[in-house]
């Protein structure tokens, strides 16, 4: 059967996250009735994302596979599936790919967009899309901390105490601060992530950032291999997955 890879932008304030659950309605139960729903329910349609995305997560680049029983036309196939998604979920882009494509395991690299708002008064618009720290914050200090972070080292510190992974060792290729009319905005890259590990990198920094750490601090806390020796973990509707890099890309 032919195969496809989709990009996918999605608000994920009205999910439970990425992955299909029981509790709630997800972007991957979305996805999967709208690929039947192109070829007439005449088959269950198991969609793969490039990785998990928490509740209230949101994306701009997500990446995922599935095969269907038909050919279709890459450039007509995001119309067919959006005209059977929720407005909160969009397909970008779609491509054929070869039958053993993995849109998870044949990713080579991870980009995510952590979005702060520091203007006093909480933003009407974007509600649900940023974290509103309603202060000032020293983004030359925030970045010369995030400097101790970047690299290869175990982020036992900065993962969920829950995370799954194996291994907590990762390798953080960029860790940088962008300012903006109304904030920063934190850029991770990676060829993947721990779980939280982003929002508590975040949560971290923003304490350098009020002035209640050094950035020192926080490469003692990376030193100490201990979940609690970091910051808090930071709200998951500032978080965006921004794109998926792939060897032929």
């Amino acid at each position: 059967m032919p195969r496809y890879c989709i990009t996918v932008e999605y608000d994920g304030g009205d999910f439970v996250g990425w992955q299909r659950q029981d509790n709630g309605p997800s972007v991957q139960a979305a996805l999967e009735q709208a690929a039947s729903a192109i070829i007439g329910g005449r088959m269950a349609v198991a969609v793969q994302g490039a990785g998990r995305t928490d509740a209230g997560v949101h994306a701009t680049g997500q990446a995922a596979h599935f095969d269907l029983p038909d050919a279709f036309d890459p450039d007509r196939l995001p119309l067919a599936l959006n005209a059977h998604l929720p407005d909160t979920v969009r397909v970008l882009s779609a491509r054929g790919v070869d039958d053993d494509f993995s849109a998870r395991f044949d990713a080579i690299g991870r980009a995510y967009r952590y979005r702060i708002v520091t203007r006093r008064i909480a933003p009407a618009l974007g509600r649900g899309l940023v974290w509103h720290v309603g202060q000032p914050l020293d983004h030359l200090a925030m970045t010369e901390a995030a400097q101790h972070l970047i690299g290869r080292h175990d982020f036992t510190s900065f993962r969920a105490t829950h995370c799954q992974a194996q291994s907590p060792v990762r390798t953080l290729d960029t860790l940088r601060l962008e300012v903006e009319d109304d904030g920063l905005s934190l850029i991770a890259e990676a060829r993947s992530f721990l779980h939280h590990q982003i929002r508590n990198i975040t949560g971290t920094l923003v304490l350098v950032g009020r002035g209640k750490w050094t950035p020192l601090d926080v490469r003692d806390a990376l030193a100490a291999q201990d979940r609690s020796a970091a910051g808090p973990t930071a709200p998951p509707q500032g978080l965006y997955l921004t794109r998926v890099d792939y060897p032929q890309d």
